[in-house]
């Protein structure tokens, strides 16, 4: 008996036909089309990465200024 893993009932989700085929050992005719969607894919996973970073380091930079202020106000301050 075969096991049935995660990755089997999403792809059955997603499309069950492509599922069956992929059962049967039927290989895709179209291996360029997908080879160029995972590149696209990959790329925009690396895009979508790279921006939460920049975020982040406008959030610290952000974040620093403001202490920077408040120091600057307090020592006007006194």
């Amino acid at each position: 008996m075969r096991k049935i893993r995660a990755s089997d009932i999403s792809s059955f989700l997603y499309c069950q036909r492509a599922w069956w085929y992929r059962q049967q050992g039927i290989t895709s005719e179209n291996v360029e089309q997908l080879a160029g969607g995972r590149d696209l894919h990959e790329r925009h996973g690396r895009a979508v990465l790279a921006s939460g970073i920049i975020r982040s380091l406008a959030y610290l930079l952000l974040l620093a200024g403001l202490i920077m202020l408040a120091i600057t106000f307090t020592l006007k301050a006194i």
